[in-house]
């Protein structure tokens, strides 16, 4: 299995890198050797013929392919995908954790643009910009009005060009002009303290083609300031998936060796596979153990593991082999529920496919399509509850999902109800002072979930959930 790995070339899981995904050399799917449906393709070929041949006015015809083929594979499952040139482009950076741009983490902020942080060594860090800073205009664009993906686009470009951004920075009351040279930028995926003595906390915001080298120097980081740690916080609160190899050695760093992390099941004979705890699941070709130099305590450490709604796919992979294996107590909201198995196959040089081909599942068998993990401690957002948690989508909320396999899907009737009172609250909080509205950034004194973690680390009381449902395939039960 470990060999499959390296022909296929690279893998990844994750909601928004493509969940478990395999790039191979093949552009025929095996499919294609069953029995062709003609009378249907020659439907297709007629209407084809008809569009062209009798639309109000002319029609692209590789547009007009390509949209057949993009409806075609969107009509299967959320999460099968047909890549043109750029979609393809995009795929591949989101999964390298590389682009092209001026390096800094964003948000939106009274319809401008915040910058949260800039990324340390990236242009714009060098520029001067600095947490806090608003973007009011990308070069002669103003930003108020554009989506934040928008603004990203814009900021984005080829290696060595430039962009004017006019920054204003409240507290010096001014606005000025900065002009930045972009660059490929490698984002930080991974960050961790020790919170304090004794108690540490690692963040991963995504599993990138760096996660697991980070990780492991930022464990190194953490122990050579505190050789006698008593627990770890690992942190994968609205962490989307990504790289699966990153998702495996993750857990392979906290769990014996050659146990099972995850398996997968499909129609295919490779994507019938188990991944275990291992350096041939996850080592990258011909390099060296990435573990190797973890400190043995990381085996034994006491571990609390955080996750939320939107704690997607390979996340979900981690957080189910440590909870099966019962390394670490899972804590926090349910999980987003993504566990199907994407393949990615080239179609030529810059176009592909990715489709559904197996469901994963945890090491017991349990599989977590549509359903997500559920953690052995409830815990809410804050100590006044989650109030806007029913407003998150989860994957068993989305058009054509893939159900789970394992039994029959509940709905919650007080879903909608729960939903519409967290819009009337959503609605009552943006009328609030945007100073009063700023949720509290992981890793702070001020991060109750961080906080529960480390009082259930130290033996101290849990705040835990009282109103949080779980949403089970066959029932539906209130935590208390």
């Amino acid at each position: 299995m470990g060999h499959k790995l390296k022909i296929t070339g690279w893998v990844a899981a994750g909601a928004v890198a493509g969940v478990l995904t395999t790039v191979s050399l093949q552009t025929v799917a095996r499919g294609s050797l069953a029995p062709l449906p003609l009378e249907e393709l020659q439907q297709l070929a007629a209407v084809f013929g008809m569009v062209k041949s009798d639309y109000v006015e002319p029609v692209d015809e590789k547009k007009l392919i390509s949209d057949a083929i993009s409806g075609m594979v969107a009509g299967l499952d959320p999460h099968s995908q047909y890549f043109d040139k750029k979609s393809f482009k995009e795929f591949r950076e989101g999964t390298t954790g590389r682009f092209v741009g001026v390096g800094i983490e964003i948000s939106q902020e009274d319809g401008l643009i915040k910058v949260v942080s800039p990324i340390e060594g990236s242009p714009a860090f060098r520029a001067g910009l600095k947490p806090n800073d608003l973007i009011t205009k990308i070069d002669d664009t103003a930003v108020r009005g554009l989506s934040l993906n928008e603004a990203v686009k814009r900021m984005r470009g080829e290696a060595n060009t430039r962009v004017l951004l006019t920054i204003f920075r409240k507290d010096e009351s001014r606005t000025f002009p900065v002009t930045i040279t972009r660059e490929e930028i490698r984002t930080q995926s991974v960050r961790g303290k020790v919170m304090e003595p004794g108690y540490g906390w690692i963040r991963l915001s995504q599993f990138q083609e760096r996660t697991v080298d980070d990780f492991v120097k930022k464990v190194e980081e953490i122990y050579k300031e505190d050789p006698n740690l008593k627990g770890l916080v690992l942190d994968l609160r609205n962490d989307p998936g990504g790289l699966l190899d990153a998702a495996v050695a993750i857990s392979a760093a906290f769990l014996p060796e050659n146990v099972t992390v995850v398996s997968t099941d499909g129609q295919l004979a490779e994507s019938k596979s188990v991944y275990k705890a291992a350096p041939e699941f996850y080592q990258r070709r011909s390099g060296s153990d990435p573990l190797r130099n973890l400190p043995a305590a990381l085996k034994t450490v006491p571990l609390v593991v955080l996750v939320n709604e939107g704690s997607a796919s390979a996340s979900e992979i981690v957080a189910g082999a440590l909870q099966d294996h019962k390394r670490a107590t899972i804590m926090g909201s349910q999980t987003f529920g993504k566990g199907s198995v994407q393949t990615v196959r080239p179609l030529g040089p810059d176009t592909g496919l990715k489709i559904t081909t197996a469901r994963y599942y945890t090491p017991s068998g349990t599989s977590i399509q549509a359903k997500g993990i559920v953690p052995n401690v409830l815990i809410d957002e804050s100590a006044e509850g989650s109030p806007f948690a029913a407003l998150r989508m989860r994957e068993a909320d989305l058009e054509k999902h893939l159900a789970s396999g394992q039994g029959p899907e509940t709905k919650d009737p007080e879903r909608e109800k729960a939903r519409d009172e967290a819009r009337k609250r959503l609605e009552e909080e943006a009328k609030k002072p945007p100073q009063d509205r700023k949720v509290p950034e992981f890793g702070t004194d001020k991060d109750f979930p961080l906080m529960q973690a480390l009082n259930r680390l130290k033996g101290q009381p849990v705040l835990v959930s009282k109103t949080q449902v779980i949403v089970d395939n066959k029932e539906e039960k209130k935590e208390n």
